[in-house]
């Protein structure tokens, strides 16, 4: 059985602000991933790769579990 390929709602490029407007529901996966400070001044300026480096995270790895979250919620509201 294959596994169902994820969306790509976060991508290192993306603006940390752009994600939590476009899928509020990040906010906590980033939280949960190291990311205490996504609502802080600095990050609504930074993108997501940006912040990773910030917080010593890899970006491919936030990126999945992020995705993989919005991914879930979207799934529980449909």
């Amino acid at each position: 059985m294959e596994e169902k390929e994820i969306k790509q709602y976060a991508t290192p490029d993306i603006g940390i602000n752009e994600l939590l407007q476009a899928h509020p529901d990040a906010f906590i996966a980033l939280l949960e991933c190291g990311m205490g400070c996504v609502s802080c001044p600095s990050a609504a300026l930074e993108t997501l790769a940006e912040a990773c480096v910030v917080h010593g995270l890899d970006v491919d790895d936030v990126c999945d579990y992020v995705n993989k979250s919005i991914a879930e919620k979207e799934s529980e509201k449909a």
